[in-house]
């Protein structure tokens, strides 16, 4: 028998822990499943590849009111940022919620909520929820390319796998090791695996623009990206004033300002010297996501220890009597005995019908959610984590405030229509912005700032006037959010079957 407020949670990463968090305290029974036998997502040991380390330091990424050890590095790797949630979990004492090893294998809307299909060590099980959160993660499905030839080249003694199941660098000491990929985890694995491997190959589509954490003396890279200041150089779909000033009358000082992070970037990267220069301008780090460049990633390159061969893809493995190699596009052969793609990840929720992800996606894949929180068309659903940044702890924690003042009835909404319009709007203009390469609608960068903007302003909450005056100057801290738990309570749950307030879940009213 259903008590009328049990949650399911679909993810026990960054995203899943801030909704157990924020939902059990606002009166909710809460239950997260994982496959993983231990939280954190992607920082989870059983995803710990060589060389994984926070993008931004913990000074930016954590919770509101769960800081990061002083003791601990500037910049925590994997294993320290999952020692950090499991202390999350025990700190705020949500443990009991958690069925690790736990997989959810079908979700099936019924009335009133959803029936799950779960998979754990005794089998298979049904349980049920009346409203299910989807934080299975924007990186939880590997996407691997198909390469020709990569049957033979397997059965001949090559190793051929995904990023994200490479986490002993001691497998391929003295290997001819291609990475497949340029964003962080390829270059993240590149600089790991190349103190031990015979050689080190990146194949690079397309040179993207890294940011240096230091890119001069006195400059850090997250009064660059985590300001509003520096966000305001990036045109937002519904800019502020100061963004219209940057934009208009003042477009010269912002180009200014971009070309000179660009030209601290070559040079302290060295990337002219290298022959690493991207094409086109820095400004293109907005595409997808902003990327921080790897720490001793370009001194290896110059050391001989990586190559990088830019604007070219694998066009076949191939084993011959030298041992497994790699065609590239423009028909030069290298060394491969192992290769790795740090390809990226598939944004989709494999456990539900084909039906209910139709109704949650556009013609182009990109997941239609209101706030990146909302379905329009699929009651008693919401997601966590589909707004993914520099910021994503902070950003799932404000979600999670958000998700709960939905399901209490304490959030006032636009409607239906309003919200449809709002969301296609946003998703065509990441389109033609980004010419597709937007993640499917999830990364938000470099407006993760204005992310939270938008979701406060739906609770009516706003930031003390003195925290939000130094984001213009200072990078963003996230205790100024512990606001949000100080904020009025959430109305009463409503028992089963009872309204929400109108206009607050139009698909559950």
């Amino acid at each position: 028998m259903r008590s009328g407020n049990r949650i399911g949670i679909v993810g026990a990463g960054i995203a899943g822990l801030a909704c157990a968090k924020v939902l059990s305290r606002a009166g909710f029974s809460v239950e997260v499943f994982d496959r993983t036998p231990d939280v954190g997502g992607v920082w989870s040991a059983t995803r710990h590849y060589p060389g994984l380390r926070a993008q931004t330091s913990k000074n930016t990424y954590h919770f509101s009111d769960h800081p990061m050890p002083a003791e601990w590095p500037r910049v925590p790797d994997g294993q320290q940022m999952q020692e950090y949630l499991a202390g999350y979990v025990h700190r705020f004492g949500f443990e009991n919620a958690l069925r690790l090893r736990t997989e959810v294998v079908a979700a099936d809307p019924v009335d009133g909520g959803w029936l799950l299909e779960i998979r754990d060590g005794d089998g298979i099980h049904r349980t049920s929820c009346d409203h299910l959160v989807i934080a299975n993660g924007v990186s939880s499905e590997p996407a691997m390319p198909y390469f020709r030839g990569e049957d033979a080249y397997q059965a001949g003694g090559g190793a051929l796998g995904h990023a994200s199941q490479f986490v002993d660098v001691e497998a391929v000491r003295d290997q001819n090791v291609v990475i497949v990929g340029y964003g962080r985890s390829a270059c993240d694995l590149a600089e790991a695996v190349s103190h031990v491997a015979a050689s080190t190959t990146v194949v690079a589509r397309r040179l993207t623009w890294k940011v240096p954490r230091k890119p001069a003396k006195g400059i850090d890279a997250e009064q660059l990206m985590l300001t509003r200041t520096g966000a305001a150089h990036f045109r937002h779909q519904e800019p502020g004033r100061f963004e219209r000033f940057l934009h208009g009358p003042g477009r010269s000082f912002r180009e200014s300002n971009l070309d000179l992070v660009q030209a601290l970037a070559a040079k302290r990267l060295r990337l002219d010297e290298l022959g690493l220069m991207p094409q086109g301008r820095i400004e293109e780090i907005a595409d997808q996501s902003v990327s921080v460049a790897t720490e001793g990633f370009y001194e290896q390159v110059a050391e001989g220890r990586i190559s990088v061969r830019r604007e070219s893809t694998i066009a076949e493995l191939h084993v011959g009597q030298s041992g497994p190699t790699a065609i590239l596009s423009d028909g030069e052969r290298i060394a491969a005995d192992i290769v790795v793609c740090a390809t990226g990840f598939q944004q989709r929720v494999p456990f539900l019908t084909p039906y209910i992800q139709r109704q949650l996606t556009d013609d182009n894949g990109n997941f239609r959610l209101y706030r990146h929180i909302l379905p329009l068309g699929v009651p008693h659903l919401t997601f966590a984590g589909y707004n993914s940044s520099l910021i994503s702890a902070l950003g799932a924690e404000v979600g999670a405030h958000w998700t709960a003042a939905l399901l209490t009835g304490d959030l006032a909404l636009p409607g239906l229509e309003a919200m449809a319009e709002h969301t296609d709007h946003r998703l065509a203009w990441l389109e033609e912005r980004t010419r597709g390469k937007h993640a499917h609608g999830t990364a938000i960068e470099p407006f993760a700032i204005q992310n939270l903007d938008d979701m406060m302003a739906d609770m009516g909450v706003k930031l003390p006037r003195g925290a939000r005056a130094a984001q213009w100057v200072r990078p963003i801290r996230p205790a100024a959010y512990q606001v949000l738990g100080n904020r009025r309570s959430a109305a009463p749950v409503p028992p089963q079957g009872a309204p929400v307030a109108e206009g607050a879940y139009a698909g559950d009213a």
